[in-house]
């Protein structure tokens, strides 16, 4: 289970890595391009805004299932805390496998709302681009949230300890600084 879980986790990383870096890199470029043709030309790039909202759109999505990797996500561990060893087990069982299912849920809506956004075929203001091209990021980044919790979910079931995600145990997410 483990070598399937693995391959999973990797072939997935790889995309959200690449996605990361490649939108706030030309975030950056878009940027600084408007920047210099506002201010050394009077001019600015009619589309920029645009772009970076597209890009903030699939920074986010994508991001969120990176951190939720990495163990980074936002959790409320007031109660969690206090449970011992095998209540935080049984805590976090609960949680990955109803925050997937949730997350999975919902990028099956998402799909349905990209494709009413195709359907009516609306285009972006500046580009006249298809906007569901841009919002089809949405469920894939939902779906891909929502495998990593069913990952966390399938750790904390055939493993011992208390797994936040494939590569992160509970307690070391803190101590490395992760």
């Amino acid at each position: 289970m483990k070598t399937l879980l693995l391959a999973l986790s990797k072939g997935t990383e790889l995309i959200e890595k690449t996605v990361i870096i490649l939108a706030i890199l030309l975030m950056m470029l878009n940027s600084t391009a408007n920047a210099i043709g506002r201010y050394g030309f009077g001019k600015s790039l009619f589309f920029s805004e645009e772009v970076n909202q597209f890009l903030i759109v699939a920074v986010t999505f994508v991001g969120f299932a990176y951190a939720v990797r990495k163990g980074r996500n936002i959790r409320m561990t007031a109660a969690y805390d206090l449970l011992p060893p095998r209540g935080r087990k049984a805590m976090m069982l609960l949680i990955t496998g109803t925050t997937s299912a949730l997350l999975l849920f919902l990028a099956y809506q998402a799909v349905f709302y990209v494709l009413e956004i195709k359907a009516v075929n609306r285009l972006s203001p500046a580009l006249q681009f298809p906007v569901y091209l841009i919002y089809a990021v949405i469920p894939v980044g939902l779906a891909m949230a929502g495998l990593q919790y069913l990952i966390a979910f399938l750790m904390n079931v055939t493993h011992a300890g208390t797994w936040l995600s494939y590569e992160v145990k509970d307690g070391e997410a803190e101590e490395i600084g992760v």
